[in-house]
């Protein structure tokens, strides 16, 4: 870290990319610059480079002026209007828009005419499947009609077991029409993962397919949904989705039936910070957090990110390869707020051949085509030539998300299109669950250098903080968010004193929300992240947590203990090791470690299997007898000892000398 701080500080590097002129001049953002200094106050564009800065700048100082002007030019419809922009501005417990009432889904369903096209479906292997804004309608109406018939009302929460299908739209819509909660899981979680979610929240209405179609195979889910519907007792109904074409089991109802109605859509106009949907945390210390986010919240924040950082409106289509169990799939359908058309991908990200995504952009026309940087990196290194072997001329944005986007990752993107003659604009974001959105990321107007994200978000006061809480520049600190941002989350499920939620991100710095990753704000307002700086395991851009695994793995009699730990390396790798404190007796040889690989695979996934199995004396931990997965991920990226932990929180010191060998033998 400390030789990109000092690059970062002494060696301003040559842009990799510049907008044209052109381009700046009819981005959303410069309309939206000039109408707001216009109307409230913002400091008008001068045209040197600088309006961004002047206008972030703006946004974060004047926070409820941005948001009034904002709501204002993007046309948000209160039905009734707003006391004040923020009744409180205090984290956690900010009070957005009070007194304002409205409904994410009319926004969501308002841009588009009959007849165009709102969502185009594609799979594996059937042509890009167009879905108009009139049918929409009409199927989120019918569907919205009948969860009223059914007893839904606002506050009920719907579940969906779905993969990204436009029936899962639909249904999400629907239940957002009604004013009730949704939460959804994708079809490749196994029953105890979801029961693990839906239990918290307790679905009266399950909408699950029959299975589902990835990587050339069929893979049947209907044993699970049994299941699910078994150990799910607040279940009033269970809606079928025959994607594999078998019948609906006894007592459940059809999708058809409950779509073919010709009810017009009825929105419930909500306060601003009722429930739209539960997502999820990745569950490292135990069951996961189930993170409320708002109807008001959501449609201001997307509306944001998507016309103003991702320059999107009428007559782009949004493509982000996601799953309905990542928050990506409820940003991308957030494409419609602006008029979008949202591409839906159902298949694998790979199948037939890595270039399986870029298949897709060409295919639909994408003209912002989203990724993970997993998917870049193993794009680079297979050879593939995406601007050379399809037709990408409709894509104006690479987007990436889910790690960070290595210097290599920028430099493939830009040098593959530039040999096609395309000047790619690569925007690589960076957020998360807990906002359903990005703190830092792209910006249509600015250049973009190699390894960083362009700038942090509008109306987001993003900081970089040392240890004593203090603001620091071109140095690597803790992200913070200092004034609260609308989507940040109303509440936790099942947490009426809210500790869970502030012990989750305000105990580090109470007022001011800590993410868990290091970052740089570099003096020219670029941001670089440099990976957690918690113990949350983020593999090819899914997150999981180390409970799972050692679950699994201490089950196994020859183990005692173990610790798991993921390292972002510089060249974008990651390292994921898994270190064992072995029973007496026990040996650990080829066998015993194909073992315990084995036991993970079949009870977790193939993305939980450690990359080295290394044997320990003792698994370090804190006095209180938590492992120590923070200090030692310190360790093994090359954090000095005596900085990198409190000798006197630990139990062992001795032990932790063995991860800083091993940290200083990996450079």
């Amino acid at each position: 870290m400390s030789t990109s701080q000092q690059h970062l500080a002494t060696d301003p590097p040559a842009p990799l990319w510049e907008p044209a002129a052109d381009r700046i001049a009819g981005a959303r953002v410069t309309e939206f610059h000039a109408w707001a200094a216009e109307r409230h106050g913002a400091p008008a564009p001068e045209g040197d480079g600088g309006d961004y800065a002047r206008l972030h700048r703006w946004s974060v100082e004047e926070l409820e002026r941005f948001w009034a002007a904002f709501t204002e030019w993007a046309g948000v419809r209160f039905a009734t209007p707003y006391a004040s922009v923020l009744g409180s501005a205090e984290m956690p417990g900010a009070r957005w828009f009070p007194g304002a009432t409205l409904n994410y889904a009319e926004h969501a369903l308002r841009p588009g005419a009959d007849d165009a096209q709102a969502l185009l479906y594609v799979t594996e292997d059937q042509d890009p499947a167009p879905v108009t804004w009139g049918e929409l309608r009409a199927q989120v109406g019918s569907l919205a009609a009948e969860l009223r018939r059914l007893g839904v009302r606002p506050g009920d929460r719907i579940s969906g077991y779905l993969p990204n299908i436009p029936q899962a739209v639909t249904a999400l819509l629907a239940t957002a029409a009604v004013g009730a909660v949704w939460t959804s899981c994708a079809p490749d979680f196994g029953a105890r993962s979801v029961l693990d979610r839906f239990q918290q929240v307790e679905p009266v209405v399950l909408f699950a397919v029959d299975g589902y179609r990835y990587g050339g195979k069929q893979h049947d889910r209907t044993e699970t949904v049994a299941e699910l519907r078994r150990e799910l007792p607040s279940l009033r109904a269970v809606v079928h989705i025959p994607l594999l074409g078998t019948p609906a089991p006894e007592g459940a109802l059809e999708w058809a039936e409950l779509t073919a109605g010709d009810a017009p859509p009825v929105f419930e106009q909500v306060p601003f910070d009722h429930p739209l949907w539960v997502l999820y945390s990745s569950g490292t210390t135990g069951l996961p957090k189930a993170i409320v986010q708002s109807q008001g919240g959501i449609l201001v924040e997307h509306l944001k990110q998507l016309a103003l950082h991702c320059d999107l409106g009428p007559g782009d289509r949004f493509f982000w390869y996601t799953s309905t169990g990542w928050m990506m799939w409820n940003f991308l359908v957030s494409g419609l707020l602006v008029g979008s058309t949202v591409v839906l991908y159902d298949g694998s990200p790979g199948y037939p051949s890595t270039g399986a995504q870029w298949q897709v952009a060409e295919r639909t026309g994408a003209t912002l085509f989203g990724t993970s940087a997993a998917y870049v990196m193993a794009c680079r290194k297979a050879g593939v030539h995406p601007a050379r072997d399809y037709d990408l001329s409709a894509v104006r944005c690479v987007a990436t998300t889910g790690s960070p986007l290595p210097p290599d990752g920028f430099r493939w993107i830009h040098d593959v299109f530039r040999e096609a003659g395309q000047d790619m604009w690569i925007a690589s974001v960076s957020g998360g669950t807990d906002v359903c959105s990005c703190f830092a990321g792209g910006v249509p107007t600015l250049p973009v250098y190699i390894g960083e994200l362009q700038a942090p978000g509008l109306g987001t006061d993003l900081q970089s903080w040392d240890p004593q809480g203090k603001p620091v520049t071109d140095e690597v600190g803790e992200l913070v968010v200092t004034r609260p941002m609308p989507s940040m989350p109303v509440s936790f499920w099942n947490d009426p004193d809210g500790s869970r939620y502030r012990d989750s991100y305000f105990e580090m710095f109470p007022g001011v929300w800590r993410h868990g990753d290091w970052i740089t704000l570099t003096s020219r307002g670029t941001v670089v992240i440099h990976g957690r700086s918690d113990s949350t395991l983020n593999r090819q851009g899914v997150r999981m947590g180390s409970a799972d695994i050692y679950e699994a793995v201490e089950r196994l009699p020859e183990i005692r203990e173990s610790l798991v730990i993921g390292v972002e390396e510089p060249d974008g790798g990651y390292w994921m090791p898994l270190f064992v404190h072995l029973a007496p007796g026990a040996a650990l040889d080829d066998g015993l470690r194909a073992k315990i690989k084995q036991t993970i695979r079949e009870n977790l996934s193939p993305r939980h299997v450690p990359d080295e199995v290394i044997e320990v004396e003792a698994v370090p931990h804190t006095l209180t007898g938590k492992r120590l997965e923070v200090p030692v991920k310190r360790l093994l990226q090359g954090t000095p000892l005596e900085k990198a932990v409190n000798p006197g929180s630990v139990d062992r010191v001795d032990l932790l000398r063995f991860y800083a060998e091993l940290g200083r033998q990996r450079g």
